[in-house]
């Protein structure tokens, strides 16, 4: 059996050494990483060849990678490295991995074209100032093959045993069953439809119900397609850290069902989170946990993973990994990072495969891994990419940043920081309203945060020791802008929010407004990410309309749709629309005494446990305060702003079996998704709103956007993300197949065939027959059908 490897994941294997440091320079962005890469390679002439694909072997070992350029003429092949800041301050670990790459390549170039010596350059390639600083060594094809041969005898112990585990996993995958006595009710064709996507290599968008097991009906069947499928990683993504927990659950219950399943379950945690030095830079001098990291993670990765070999899974989870980490004085966030090489399956946030700087996704296309993925709850996805594809700067960052001491010190800084406000201000005083969109990035505002992001990366480099958390926080929302700036394009908008002074409603001083690259649709970002993927499956409970997500997300044009039918029946959730009420903004004051006689009504008929979702929370104190006068004796609580989480869990832990109240929540917040109350600690909602988005200058000109898009402007915008939280809330009531409640869902716009049409059909409410829906709200396509060969292999 033969074990493939890149270049440079063996050398990162087998030549890192020394501390873990940050402090060198920030990593040019791939955009810039590419533009250096093609910019050094046109500088060459007409015989240069780039990315010249090469490969080798050694004993079991095949070695392959793209050497970034070979020049003919002078016989040398090039290693080029893009960089920011000061070459000098480059740290001596950092050369030596370059050098191990290079020579790789040299050797693996010499064998190919059957040459004696070669020139073996390291081109570093500044993105700021497009300067080049090279480095060359002549060397003999023998002590290139020589070098090759350290680095795989290094690295093919540990291939072995890769090896070893890979045909243990894929045989226990193979023979692994399902864990519980039978499917659910809907989970089977769930999980069919996954399988079949994986075999076919497509994407699929599962629209699969509340309560019928969808973790566990989309991980088992995506695990029995990873042998046939020669699958290497799977990768979980969720929004929230429940969801992330239910998936590390359903996989714990499934290696507690085969106790043989050598699976490698990695969970991947923010920084904040796993740091044990908050206040420490990461660096050897700084932190200890840096201080010769790579020294010891050999044996820190070793010990990590040694369940796995053993014959049962290595349960890689937070505690786990901090456990190893601590016991071998090493960075738990990086060992996490690090294992991530090695699991099978890693569990995280969206963000580490979506994200510019993904980490899952840059290993993935770096050591050219054939992925899958799960994407839980996938109607959070659109939201999530807008955050992670938008860039924002408040004018209290650079104020913060222009107070520092770092400033005060330090006059190119102070100036830098001075420019980017004086252009700031210009662009205010030239603004007329509020609130104005512009075509481009404004020019000169952008060139002085260019040039502040140099300033500021040679000052980091140059003064590595002084930590300054206002000038660091300004420098990276800055970077991000200009990051953004470059990748301008239809799918996102520039604007600019000018505040306004509370105390008297006037406008703020010129320099004071926000300045937005507001992405609209995340789908050109997304797909590209879905694309490297050989499948993925992305599902919720809520993904209708389905052509709305397939736009926004960026879903291929073949992707495949499953509706999963619904376990639960119109009896169990009983649906009633208050079509009296309307909780329009002008018609609040004239809905309260209605939404609160109807509430007692509902409470005073089945006493027990309810929760009652509200637009903002002026409308929710308005009906509690009056629920209150009118009905004291119903216990009731409220949802505040900024709850911390253990408010948050007092806030749930009030509903029991036994208890009886009304809690009032806010739609699209904390409560109204990912939450558990089954049973009788739930028995019914109350929803006063449509849940659409507030009608500003924002959202006005996303409707816009959107309508020059897809053509259906007020529904992108408005309706469809509205009535996606109503569905999400209300789903909190039915959550086990056993029980029961109601849901009253009060506005008369409830009573419209185009809004019933996207609600659950299995809620009894869908227009009849004949009656006129708009095209633009319903997903036309037929399920996905499955063979019974799909069927039967997960049996």
């Amino acid at each position: 059996m033969t074990y493939t490897v890149a270049v440079r994941e063996l050398c990162e294997f087998t030549a890192k050494q020394g501390d873990l440091d940050l402090r060198f320079t920030p990593a040019p962005t791939a955009l810039e990483g590419m533009a250096g890469h093609a910019v050094a390679a046109a500088r060459r002439g007409k015989g240069y060849r780039a990315e010249v694909a090469l490969s080798g072997s050694y004993e079991t070992l095949q070695v392959r990678g793209r050497a970034d350029g070979y020049d003919l003429e002078r016989q040398r092949i090039d290693e080029v490295k893009t960089f920011k800041g000061r070459l000098d301050r480059q740290p001596a670990s950092h050369r030596a991995l370059h050098w191990a790459q290079a020579k790789v390549y040299g050797w693996l170039l010499c064998q190919q074209e059957q040459l004696a010596h070669i020139d073996v350059a390291l081109v570093y390639f500044d993105v700021g100032t497009q300067q080049e600083t090279v480095f060359t060594e002549r060397c003999g094809a023998d002590d290139l093959r020589q070098h090759f041969e350290a680095q795989c005898q290094r690295f093919i112990a540990w291939a072995a045993q890769q090896m070893a585990h890979r045909a243990a996993r894929d045989a226990a995958l193979t023979a692994l069953t399902f864990p519980f006595g039978g499917f659910r009710t809907g989970q089977r064709p769930l999980a069919e439809a996954v399988y079949k996507a994986a075999t076919a290599g497509r994407c699929l968008l599962a629209q699969a119900p509340t309560g019928i097991g969808k973790t566990m009906g989309t991980l088992f069947p995506l695990l029995k397609a990873v042998p046939a499928q020669q699958i290497d990683k799977v990768f979980f993504l969720a929004a929230k850290t429940s969801g992330r927990q239910t998936a590390l659950d359903a996989l714990t219950r499934l290696s507690d069902s085969a106790p043989a399943l050598p699976l490698r379950v990695l969970e991947l945690v923010a920084r904040d989170k796993a740091c044990e030095h908050p206040g420490n830079a990461c660096h050897g001098e700084s932190c200890p946990l840096a201080q010769g990291f790579y020294d010891r993670l050999p044996a820190a990765r070793a010990a990590a993973l040694v369940n796995g070999e053993a014959g049962g899974t290595a349960a890689l989870h937070q505690a786990q990994v901090r456990k190893v980490a601590l016991q071998h004085q090493v960075c738990p966030y990086y060992l996490s990072q690090e294992l991530a090489r090695w699991a099978d399956v890693v569990v995280g946030d969206y963000n580490y495969y979506f994200d510019l700087g993904g980490l899952l996704h840059g290993l993935a296309q770096a050591n050219q891994w054939r992925t899958a993925l799960l994407v839980d709850e996938a109607h959070n996805l659109v939201e999530r990419g807008r955050k992670m594809y938008t860039a924002e700067l408040r004018p209290a960052a650079l104020a913060e940043a222009r107070r520092s001491a770092t400033a005060a010190r330090h006059a190119p800084v102070k100036k830098a920081l001075d420019k980017v406000r004086r252009c700031w201000v210009a662009l205010d005083k030239a603004q007329a309203g509020a609130y104005a969109v512009h075509d481009t990035f404004p020019d000169k505002l952008l060139a002085a945060l260019q040039q502040c992001g140099s300033t500021l990366t040679e000052h980091f480099t140059d003064h590595p020791t002084e930590p300054d958390a206002a000038l660091q926080a300004f420098y990276f929302d800055a970077l991000h802008l200009v990051r953004m700036a470059e990748l301008l394009g239809a799918h996102s908008m520039v604007d600019i929010t000018q505040s306004t002074h509370s105390f008297n409603g006037k406008a703020a001083t010129p320099g004071d407004s926000t300045l937005c690259i507001r992405n609209v649709v995340p789908a050109p970002f997304l797909q590209p990410r879905l694309a490297a993927a050989h499948t993925s499956t992305l599902f919720s409970a809520t993904l209708q309309p389905a052509r709305y997500y397939a736009d926004l997300l960026g879903l291929p044009a073949d992707h495949w749709w499953v509706d999963v039918e619904s376990p639960f029946h119109a009896a169990q959730l009983q649906v009633q629309v208050a079509r009296n009420i309307s909780t329009r903004f002008p018609h609040r004051a004239a809905s309260l005494h209605p939404i609160v006689a109807l509430m007692a009504r509902q409470f005073q008929a089945r006493p027990g446990n309810y929760l009652a979702f509200f637009s903002s929370y002026d409308y929710l104190q308005q009906v509690a305060a009056l629920f209150a006068q009118r009905h004291p004796e119903v216990p009731h609580w409220c949802q505040t702003r900024r709850m911390l989480e253990a408010e948050q869990r007092a806030f749930l832990d009030r509903f029991t079996p036994t208890s009886q109240g009304i809690a009032f929540a806010v739609l699209g917040g904390a409560f109204a998704e990912g939450i558990d109350l089954p049973g009788k600690r739930l028995v019914g909602a109350f929803l006063a709103t449509l849940g659409l988005p507030q009608i500003n200058p924002v959202n006005e000109q996303i409707r816009e956007r959107m309508h020059a898009l897809f053509g259906a402007g007020y529904d992108y915008t408005y309706l469809y993300p509205g009535l996606q939280k109503v569905v999400q809330a209300a789903g909190r009531v039915i959550r086990t197949p056993s029980d029961e409640g109601v849901v009253h869902v009060m506005d008369d716009r409830f009573g419209q065939a185009q809004v019933r049409a996207l609600l659950p059909h299995w809620w009894g409410l869908h227009p009849r027959a004949g009656t006129p829906v708009p095209r633009q709200d319903l997903d036309r396509r037929t399920p996905l059908q499955l063979p019974r060969s799909a069927s039967d292999i997960l049996i």
